[in-house]
Parts: structure tokens; C-alpha cells; sequence
């Protein structure tokens, strides 16, 4: 990269592609955030442009950081990060029902500053980045079905488990790109099989207990079950059809060039319009050209992602980059399915345009892991450094022993 970009290294077209998403999600979640100040009777539209504003500096102020540190250096990352996030995911578990109406299950209320962290995004990215770096440092010599139990299957297991009950759709999606990264790094596909066959049944033991024991796990085997009823049944006056309903009828209002900006309807009628389903908004304002053109900017950041994953020549590098990337167009698109009721509803926000915090934050952090990959390539630095300027770096050691 040239020398005049001192502080961003890497893919240049990736970090202009994230610009531009970035920049764009301001006018949708200010126009659909007047349901939360005129309707709910929270902030003003003003307000909340300048939280989502502030929490986008701090995601990019995160991916610089994250960015700027030698990709090799996330092997002792994961692994030291693994179990505080084991731990996190049960503190947040053994949490209270709600918080301010929401499942407690799946935020953590930091003291002070009134924020909720949201500790299963953290972990999938801590976990992608375990699972390459277990795959690559087997890739030539893979390990037997039985070694590999305790080292990849059993935090994999740990993690998912304490996701489940509360957000089914993530830990599915975790579960998924597991099994995708154990078949691109060279697991056996016969033990692979034998994993996925397992995970089916644990999740129907966890769902036939749920519905034995309701005390156990409250209302969250039934939500699932209503969803999908939902879906299937698009006359069930619900309140997930109620507001896949109300998106219809803006994505239709839309047409092909939509209304304008901040010109929406629908946006005082949709419970999540500035979240889960501002893809409806974006369209209804937008219109159809809109929707396709943002369809259209998570596509060309797949191809990035992709390319970045060819260049290097890394097994670790582009097991990562493939394993903390492509949940994020997957979210992105399970988003807009749920919106044009192509899936039933599932509470993923659309990465870098929806309003949120943690999930914002954590997205920054993976594309900053993906840039710090792009930044090796392009600077054509080894994959490990000299060993004098290792000596005082306790982290570096640890990369280059494990």
C-alpha cells in the first residue's frame, strides 16, 4: 500500500467498501429511530444518529487497532481469550429474566455507563479464530478423531451450549461455520458426519427437555416453535407477523425508486425498524434500486473477503479470514430474508447498518482480524518475525510455540 496511508494497512478497497456502508446506515437509522422517539417516546431521532455515530468511530477506532496487529498473534489471542469467554457466557446465562424487557440471557450490564454487551457475538469470533488455528496447526498432520475431542469438539460444545438457550439463530449459525471451516482445514469427513449427526441430537435432547422441564429454560423452546408457526402460517395474527406484515407493506410502498429519504411510513409501525428490520425501511425510502444496491455492497464484500483468503498463503490466514467473514454476509442476508419473509423472524441485525452496539463493535473487530491478514499479504512480511525482535514479546513467543 502506498506510504501516504500511515494509519490503515491492507485491502484498500475493503476498508473504502466499509466506509461507505458505514456513512450510508446514518440516514436509515435516523429516519426509522423517530419510532423510538416519537412513538416509544425515548431520545429524539437526533439522539440516536449520534449513539450510532459514536458507536461506529469506536468500531473503527477497534478494527485500526485490531488491524495493526500481526495476524499470527490471534492464535494466543483465542486461546487465552477462550475461557473468559466461557466464563462471560455463563455469567450472562445465570442472569435475571429480563433487562429492560429483553432477555438477560444475552447481555451483560456493564456498570456506570448504562451499556449492555452482548457476549455471544464476542464469543464467535474468539471461537472461529480457535477453530483455524487448531485446523492449521493440523493441517498436515491431522489428528485422530479421538485427539481432536477434547482440544476443538469440547469448547466448541461449551460455547454453543451456553448460546443455545438463549439465541437459537446465532448458536446455528456458530455451529454452521464450524463444520465449514473443519471441511475446508481437512477434517476427516466421516468424523465430520459423525459431529454433525451428534449436534442434531444433542439439539433435539435440549429441545425435548425444554419442553419437559419449562421451568428450566422459560418460554424460549416456545418462542423458536411460534416463530416457525409463524412462518408457515403467514395468517397467524402474531406479533413476528405483525411486523414481517408491516415490512411488506413498506418494501411494496417502496416501488422501484422509493419515497426518499426519511420520507418512511412503516417506520412508525415496525416495533425494530432502526434494527432488525431496517432492510424494510432502506427499501421503502430507497426503493428496490436501493435494496439491490445494498445486496449488492455485501456481495462485493464477500469477493474481498474471498480474495484476501486466495492471496494469502496462510492455512491459518485463510482459514480466519474465511471463518470470521463469512458469518457476516450470512447475517446480512438472514436479515433480508426475514424482511421479505424468505425466513422466519430471528433477531439478526444487517451488519454496519443497523443500530446496535455490541454487534457493531464485534463486526469492526472481525474485519479487523480479516485487514490485519490483507496487511501481511500486502506488505510481504514473513509469517513469523525475527527471533531478536521477538525476545521481550511474550505474546509473538507464544504465537510461534503453539
Amino acid at each position: 500500500m502506498n506510504k501516504k496511508y500511515k494509519l490503515i494497512d491492507g485491502d484498500l478497497s475493503l476498508w473504502v467498501l466499509l466506509a461507505l456502508l458505514a456513512i450510508f446506515s446514518f440516514f436509515p437509522v435516523f429516519s426509522a429511530s423517530s419510532n423510538l422517539a416519537y412513538v416509544v417516546g425515548e431520545g429524539t431521532p437526533w439522539y440516536y444518529l449520534f449513539k450510532h455515530m459514536v458507536i461506529l468511530i469506536f468500531g473503527f477506532g477497534f478494527m485500526i487497532g485490531v488491524h495493526k496487529i500481526p495476524y499470527q498473534y490471534f492464535k494466543a489471542i483465542s486461546i487465552l481469550s477462550l475461557p473468559v469467554v466461557v466464563l462471560l457466557l455463563i455469567y450472562t446465562a445465570s442472569q435475571g429474566t429480563v433487562i429492560d424487557g429483553a432477555n438477560a440471557s444475552r447481555w451483560i450490564r456493564i456498570p456506570f455507563v448504562g451499556f449492555s454487551f452482548q457476549t455471544s457475538t464476542l464469543a464467535s469470533v474468539v471461537l472461529m479464530i480457535y477453530v483455524a488455528h487448531y485446523l492449521s496447526k493440523n493441517y498436515e498432520n491431522p489428528q485422530s478423531f479421538k485427539d481432536s475431542i477434547l482440544p476443538l469438539w469440547l469448547p466448541v460444545f461449551i460455547v454453543v451450549s451456553l448460546i443455545l438457550p438463549s439465541n437459537l439463530s446465532t448458536a446455528a449459525l456458530i455451529s454452521m461455520m464450524v463444520f465449514m471451516l473443519a471441511f475446508l482445514g481437512g477434517y476427516p469427513i466421516r468424523y465430520l458426519g459423525v459431529m454433525i449427526g451428534c449436534a442434531l441430537l444433542l439439539a433435539l435432547l435440549f429441545v425435548l427437555s425444554a419442553k419437559a422441564f419449562p421451568d428450566l429454560i422459560p418460554n424460549r423452546v416456545d418462542t423458536w416453535v411460534s416463530r416457525i408457526e409463524s412462518f408457515s402460517q403467514p395468517d397467524d395474527q402474531s406479533v413476528d407477523n405483525y411486523q414481517v406484515e408491516r415490512a411488506k407493506i413498506a418494501i411494496a410502498t417502496g416501488g422501484v425508486t422509493g419515497l426518499g429519504v426519511g420520507k418512511s411510513v412503516m417506520k412508525n409501525f415496525l416495533p425494530q425498524s432502526s434494527s432488525d428490520f431496517i432492510y424494510a425501511i432502506i427499501i421503502e425510502e430507497f426503493g428496490l434500486l436501493g435494496g439491490i444496491g445494498l445486496i449488492f455492497s455485501y456481495l462485493l464484500i464477500l469477493f474481498r473477503i474471498m480474495v484476501i483468503a486466495n492471496r494469502t498463503t496462510s492455512v491459518f490466514g485463510k482459514l480466519v479470514v474465511i471463518g470470521v467473514g463469512i458469518p457476516i454476509i450470512f447475517q446480512a442476508m438472514i436479515n433480508m430474508g426475514v424482511a421479505l419473509q424468505v425466513l422466519p423472524v430471528t433477531g439478526q441485525t444487517l451488519p454496519m447498518v443497523s443500530s446496535g452496539g455490541t454487534s457493531a463493535w464485534m463486526t469492526c473487530v472481525a474485519f479487523g482480524v480479516i485487514l490485519s491478514v490483507s496487511s501481511a499479504y500486502y506488505k510481504k512480511e514473513e509469517q513469523t518475525e525475527p527471533k531478536a525482535s521477538n525476545e521481550d514479546n511474550p505474546l509473538a513467543i507464544l504465537s510461534e510455540t503453539i
